[in-house]
């Protein structure tokens, strides 16, 4: 009886996995490529962020907690850095500019912290500061830090984008408590968040004035976002997070929405034993696009640039576990093909598109590279 249980629970994955990939079209790998890359960043780290503060000038977080200025192919760090609590998947993460940069030098950290008063553990915090000389930060203030504290070293998050009010939006992963954090909006992890530049609560916030509810939480049930974007043309914030096996998601954040995780998944366990039997349930949101099988996403940008006219308003995430650069083509608000760009050149960990309109892409191990097209 216990030998035909496991095969009607291999059976009944098979279906459900199969089932799950009518939404994935198969990818394609060109014969030849439209494009050639430019190394413009030299770093045998992870280089986790970047942020462009001019056409030629970048600055690039490095997980182990350094924050660097790169300019015309050379690298310094930046002094006076937040203190970073390197725990597995935590470290420096992402950076941002000021949309009023080039007046004020702020810039904003993600970064997963010590945590919350003499508790073991950490949580990913925000950081403000302003850049000087670009050499050192001051007027460092902590704006948001994550709370209770997690001795977990996964599923920090985290990026941060601006949407065009003005508004901060940054995520942070549910840190391996999936059973309780993504769908309790009184604890952090498992959300993206909303807040004013000054780190102060928008007071449209969707659940500002809710007993006992986190007031930063703009949208909640997300598992690990790693990868967030302001669409170009209808200033709408998108997010792609990890799945567990299978069920990797990209999703349209809309104000106060649950995004399902865990209760609703195209995933199932890394053991392949189900998570749920459920991948749509009333009050949840459907994903705009899922894999499966994983790709393990890492960045992610919307291409408006008049460099790729081919690509303009696709969809490009970088392959933490396949090792290239995917680029989802877009038609009627569906994605109606996937390519590989720089197949096997390592494990993508962003992709932004900079102030001259070329893509660029940060890769483990070797640094950043500029996608310079052929046409």
């Amino acid at each position: 009886m216990r030998y035909l249980a496991s095969i009607g629970t291999l059976l009944g994955l098979s279906v459900f996995m199969a089932c799950a990939q009518e939404n994935v079209p198969p990818i394609q790998t060109p014969s030849t490529a439209a494009y050639t890359l430019e190394k413009v960043v030299d770093d045998s780290g992870i280089l986790w962020g970047m942020t462009f503060i001019s056409k030629t000038e970048i600055l690039a977080t490095e997980k182990g907690g350094t924050l660097y200025y790169c300019s015309a192919g050379t690298k310094q760090a930046i002094s006076n850095v937040p203190e970073v609590y390197v725990r597995g998947q935590g470290g420096l993460l992402d950076v941002a500019t000021d949309p009023d940069f080039e007046t004020n030098s702020i810039i904003y950290l993600t970064l997963s912290s010590k945590g919350r008063g003499s508790e073991p553990g950490g949580n990913t915090a925000l950081y403000k500061a302003r850049l000087v000389d670009n050499s050192r930060l001051e007027d460092v203030e902590l704006l948001y830090q994550a709370s209770p504290n997690s001795k977990k070293g996964q599923h920090w998050g985290s990026r941060i984008v601006f949407d065009p009010q003005g508004h901060l939006y940054f995520g942070i992963g549910d840190r391996g408590n999936r059973d309780v954090n993504p769908q309790d909006i009184s604890r952090d992890g498992g959300k993206i968040y909303r807040l004013n530049r000054d780190g102060s609560i928008p007071q449209d916030n969707p659940f500002v004035g809710q007993n006992g509810a986190k007031e930063a939480v703009f949208s909640y049930g997300h598992r690990n976002p790693q990868g967030m974007a302001t669409h170009p043309t209808t200033g709408e914030i998108w997010v792609h997070e990890h799945g567990p096996r299978g069920g990797d998601e990209i999703n349209r954040i809309q104000k106060g929405k649950n995004y399902g995780w865990p209760v609703i998944t195209y995933g199932i366990n890394y053991s392949g034993t189900p998570i749920t039997t459920q991948t749509k349930k009333e009050g949840m949101e459907q994903p705009f696009y899922y894999w499966v099988p994983s790709i393990a996403p890492s960045g992610f940008a919307i291409s408006d640039s008049d460099k790729y006219p081919n690509w303009r308003g696709d969809y490009f995430v970088g392959s933490l576990k396949f090792e290239y650069l995917e680029h989802l083509t877009i038609e009627n608000q569906q994605v109606v093909a996937r390519e590989k760009i720089a197949p096997n050149i390592g494990r993508v960990r962003n992709v932004q598109q900079g102030p001259d309109g070329y893509l660029y892409l940060s890769v483990e191990g070797k640094g950043i590279f500029k996608i310079v097209s052929k046409s």
